[in-house]
């Protein structure tokens, strides 16, 4: 059984590719186009896959798309009825984007050159939010479990309230759009100055800073209701029937301001593009980020309640809201909590896939899915050939030689940029495609800030740390294999890794598995062993830009910026 699945015409759009129960390779579309949040249809996605997994189009059983245009359509047509006076423009954006979906045989047999009638009948169309479902609980290590997709808007849903158990996953509620968490969290970005897709993670990252003064006006905005989900006060929106996200030739997702004058009115005028944080800015992102989470915990404590299950799998633009996810299993009754490292939409193609693997195939679930390593890789010998038609100067080095000089020049202040293995799918770097750097530095976030990633200063740093000591360095002692996860550190520990230690004593960490990342695990604990600390600083290996995806895109990062040392695999470049 060969499935591919598909995020298309939709903000981060991506394929993955299952071949008889396994997850042969997945990745995002903006890894090869370099634009972030790529939105058109994923051709060199779809190929790639193909091409690790080996197979033809005919070999592939089913493509399963994860957007169906039919999904709640007298809902939406109720909700037009009922908001008259949208946008032309909006709606007929929209319907032409449920065209495009509707119609990927096309795309299929342009690629391929075979006839639209070959994949007709392989076409699946799964419901966005069941999509994000499927992506967390059939790669979750549950049998039974509690479900929850949460994010803007998909399929005209925003909300998913469910059970999986063995292969098949029951929806018991859902929210209709716009009564959104993902639009309440973005109008509130963009009137903090963040006009951009996807700019959510800087007020995540600002809140700490601030104090949450504006809770009690917040629940005025979002209205939590006894059924253990929520509404929102639409007089604070713009209406979504005048368009939400839209979609140009570019295929890049432009989000319209989503706040109403009346937001303005209660909570003061968007922060001008050059205007300075004020703490006012401060305060309220520390009170739209707590607001958040007393939503996730109030739908996730009934949802708890209503199953009686203590474990919880999560997806969803929401679900990236690592702050929130960290205090899970304090503030609800779930124990353990799964959440698949491609939580927001370019894990769609991957739930899509398992939904028809899963639930319409009813084929038996496979091992959990722990590692992220689905994307691009290369060899020694590939890396050698790019850099000498390029005249660059290397040194091809053993395991242990490269751990060692690595290892020196980080403790010698040194910044480096560490790619190996296969990409990571999804938006976290996991030590396939990271900069890395010493933890104990009170200068490291200067150092990283100054030479390359130019970037907000409120924006923290993250570890990766060695699975085994976890317990040791943080006040919980869970997996957190996909960085999705905000721990307190110990206070004890929080003066000896400075430069991962946010302002508020926490960090977003990665518990690194030596079966899952065997060399990453290695050179940190290398690093142990020089310095007593089994830890790295980790970010992504970028610079304003997509994370870099082939040894040409690293290498140009590296030269453009202040980089001090380029490891590719055992290829190390250094600065003169």
């Amino acid at each position: 059984m060969i499935i591919i699945g598909i995020n298309a015409y939709h903000a981060d759009s991506s394929a993955a590719i299952f071949v008889n129960g396994k997850m042969i390779a997945a990745i995002e579309e903006e890894r090869f186009k370099r634009v972030k949040h790529w939105a058109g249809f994923p051709r060199l996605a779809i190929e790639f896959c193909m091409k690790e997994a080996g197979v033809s189009y005919e070999q592939v059983d089913f493509f399963a798309i994860g957007r169906d245009p039919k999904a709640k359509f007298i809902n939406k047509l109720l909700y037009l009825a009922a908001n008259p006076s949208g946008s032309f423009k909006a709606v007929k954006d929209r319907l032409a984007n449920s065209r495009k979906v509707a119609s990927i045989q096309n795309e299929l047999a342009e690629m391929s050159g075979l006839p639209e009638s070959l994949f007709i009948p392989k076409i699946k169309q799964v419901e966005h939010h069941r999509s994000h479902l499927a992506s967390a609980f059939f790669a979750s290590p549950f049998d039974e479990a509690a479900c929850l997709s949460i994010d803007g808007s998909g399929d005209f849903s925003t909300t998913m309230i469910g059970t999986g158990k063995g292969n098949k996953i029951h929806v018991i509620d859902s929210v209709d759009f716009p009564h959104s968490l993902g639009i309440f969290y973005t109008a509130f970005t963009q009137l903090l100055g963040f006009p951009h897709y996807g700019d959510e993670y800087k007020v995540m990252g600002m809140a700490p800073y601030g104090e949450a003064k504006y809770t009690d006006q917040l629940h005025d905005v979002v209205k939590l209701t006894p059924d253990g989900l929520f509404k929102l006060n639409l007089d604070y929106f713009r209406k979504g029937t005048a368009g939400v996200i839209s979609y140009g030739e570019d295929h890049i997702p432009v989000v319209a301001p989503m706040f109403s004058d009346l937001m303005v009115k209660k909570f003061g005028q968007p922060r001008a593009k050059d205007e300075p944080l004020s703490q006012y800015h401060k305060d309220m992102a520390a009170s739209v980020q707590r607001m958040t989470e007393i939503a996730i915990f109030h739908i996730l404590n009934h949802l708890q309640k209503r199953t009686g299950l203590d474990s919880v799998c999560i997806a969803g633009g929401v679900a990236q809201n690592s702050v929130a996810n960290g205090k899970i299993t304090r503030n609800t009754g779930f124990k353990h909590v799964y959440i698949p490292s491609a939580g927001h939409d370019a894990g769609i193609s991957m739930g899509a896939a398992l939904y028809v693997q899963q639930q319409l195939q009813e084929m038996p679930r496979q091992e959990p899915i722990y590692s992220a390593y689905t994307g691009s890789r290369f060899s020694n010998e590939e890396i050698r050939a790019i850099l000498d038609a390029k005249g660059i100067a290397y040194t091809q080095l053993s395991d242990e030689e490269l751990y060692d000089q690595v290892t020196d020049c980080m403790i010698q202040g040194g910044v480096v940029g560490w790619m190996n293995g296969r990409a990571e799918f999804g938006p976290r770097a996991l030590g396939g495609r990271s900069i890395i750097a010493d933890p104990r530095r009170t200068d490291a976030k200067e150092i990283l800030n100054l030479k390359i990633k130019r970037r907000e200063s409120f924006r923290p740093f993250a570890p990766s740390i060695l699975k085994e000591y976890v317990g040791e360095y943080f006040e919980l002692d869970e997996p957190v294999p996909f960085m999705e996860k905000v721990f307190p550190i110990k206070e004890s520990k929080r003066s000896e890794i400075p430069a991962v230690t946010h302002v508020d004593g926490t960090g977003r960490l990665q518990s690194v598995d030596k079966t899952v990342s065997p060399k990453y695990y290695a050179l940190i604990d290398t690093f142990r062993k020089k310095t007593g600390v089994p830890i790295l600083l980790n970010t992504s290996f970028n610079e304003n830009e997509p994370i870099v995806n082939s040894p040409e895109e690293a290498l140009a990062c590296y030269l453009r910026t202040q980089m001090d040392m380029l490891a590719i695999e055992n290829i190390l470049i250094k600065r003169k």
